[in-house]
């Protein structure tokens, strides 16, 4: 039934989604941060299209299974390792998105839970991403090939569509 609606945009009566598309076809403006453990890919994208970015990888040992002193000094290399790469994304965050906050229509997320619980606990980065869309992208690792990625799919709108007849 759905292939025999007439009109703009598959108006009939009963139907109306000009207003839908008009709205989902409104260009945005909107802050990404993907972080992973040791890669981190910030930046800003209107209407799909990456405007400013940065991105940075650094390095970040794996868990050591040894044992004794050798591990725990492994440990504390890796905690320090761990910690440059956080900070060094919550910095790249903050230089691109806070002087821009006030233009973005929304601040999307996407990596892994515990490096991003990392960035919200930064006091220059509070504010911004507690006002961030709920859900968090699924990335790889990111780079700047995976932000433009996430660019696009932060915009896209998933319609379903319901046949009312049983």
């Amino acid at each position: 039934p759905f292939g025999e609606l007439a009109g703009p945009h598959g108006e009939q009566s009963g139907l109306a989604v000009s207003a839908l598309v008009e709205h989902v076809s409104r260009t945005r403006r909107v802050g990404l941060v993907l972080v992973r453990l040791g890669a981190h890919s910030v930046g800003i994208a209107r209407g799909g299209v990456i405007e400013v970015s940065s991105t940075d990888r650094h390095l970040v040992h794996g868990r050591n299974k040894a044992g004794g002193q050798s591990q725990q000094r492994f440990a504390r290399r890796r905690e320090g390792q761990a910690r440059r790469s956080l900070e060094s994304a919550a910095d790249d965050a903050a230089r691109v998105l806070l002087p821009e906050r006030e233009r973005l229509d929304a601040v999307i997320l996407g990596g892994d839970g515990k490096a991003l619980d990392a960035l919200r606990a930064d006091p220059r980065l509070r504010e911004l991403l507690a006002a961030a869309e709920p859900g968090v992208l699924d990335v790889a690792e990111p780079r700047r090939s995976v932000l433009d990625d996430a660019a696009v799919r932060a915009i896209s709108v998933e319609v379903e569509i319901h046949d009312p007849a049983p």
